[in-house]
């Protein structure tokens, strides 16, 4: 059998749609690469056109979409672009969605309901995609749900850094807002340099459904410094309360500190009257003005989103970026 001369050049394409192109124009400079152009538009009866500007033949194509308000839209602009791309002949696929949507229906609570998380899995690889980048899932097990490799990222040392950069270590407690994520406050403490940890137990009354009836604080909080964490805040109900009970519970003060900020409907007021010194977030979504107020801190993913292209693009690890801890 005869081979035909010449090296097949390895070639990165990032590609970006309209939901947070902040972030993916951030991402491309950390990468010294640009965004691929391309025509994006709606129909108007709210379809979506994407078309791309330039050839991507055998490449290897990274799709950035943060699924934010509305995210239906965005959802179904991400797998056009997927769908685009595999029919251009791109080498490889990888879609990378920084907040995963739909990640809280990842199991039937009750009979008749869709699990939406292992959907969003199948619609992505039915449109082509090779594997999946995200940061911080809902729950670990959604990695399963997609048919190929998985790149799990982790947001909580960049938070975790930011707290030990800003304020003394020695006199912390980690918060579990609830008994769930206990595992996630446990690796908190260890970054932090093994501080103790709390949790907010919930109790609930049989006769009332859907309603907490008092919360009650496991462990010692009493004059510390209570870092709240969790992977993202919606209405920001449940971390106002928890700030509250920390704080009648005579913390000296309560800092916040969560992946995604989805901060829909009253969530911003609730956030700056809860009596939180500080909120962190990262940009994993877009995170506007009007949605933020002076005790709102935003902290870049580009760089650990940037090294983990890097890394997949060149065979290299995705798990060497945690120090073998993913």
């Amino acid at each position: 059998m005869s081979t035909k001369p010449g090296t097949p050049k390895k070639n990165l394409m990032l590609f970006s749609g309209r939901a947070h192109p902040e972030l993916a124009e951030e991402v491309a400079k950390h990468l010294n690469t640009t965004i691929t152009p391309q025509s994006a538009y709606d129909f108007a009866n709210g379809e979506i056109f994407v078309r791309f500007e330039e050839s991507v033949r055998g490449c290897d194509a990274f799709v950035m979409q943060s699924a934010t308000a509305p995210i239906n839209q965005w959802i179904m602009e991400q797998l056009l672009m997927v769908d685009a791309l595999k029919r251009a002949s791109a080498k490889r696929i990888t879609v990378i969605m920084p907040f995963y949507p739909y990640a809280r229906q990842d199991k039937k609570h009750k009979g008749r309901e869709p699990i939406s998380a292992r959907l969003i899995a199948d619609l992505f690889k039915v449109a082509g995609a090779d594997r999946i980048m995200t940061v911080d899932l809902h729950t670990a097990q959604i990695q399963g749900f997609f048919d190929g490799p998985v790149d799990h990222l982790f947001a909580q040392s960049i938070l975790a850094r930011y707290i030990k950069d800003n304020y003394p270590t020695d006199n912390i407690v980690v918060v579990s807002p609830d008994a769930g994520r206990t595992k996630l406050a446990e690796k908190w403490a260890d970054d932090l340099g093994g501080v103790p940890i709390a949790f907010i137990h919930k109790t609930r009354d049989p006769l009332r459904p859907n309603e907490v009836v008092a919360n009650r604080v496991v462990g010692e909080v009493e004059g510390k410094l209570c870092v709240v964490i969790d992977d993202m805040v919606d209405t920001g109900g449940t971390i106002a309360k928890a700030v509250r009970q920390l704080l009648d519970e005579g913390a000296s003060d309560v800092v916040m500190a969560a992946t995604h900020g989805v901060l829909s409907g009253p969530a911003r007021d609730r956030l700056a009257d809860s009596g939180a010194r500080e909120v962190i977030f990262t940009n994993t979504l877009p995170i506007p003005d009007e949605k933020r107020y002076p005790g709102m801190t935003v902290l870049s993913i580009a760089s650990l989103l940037a090294r983990a292209i890097q890394q997949v693009f060149e065979d290299g690890s995705v798990t060497s970026l945690f120090d073998g801890d993913a």
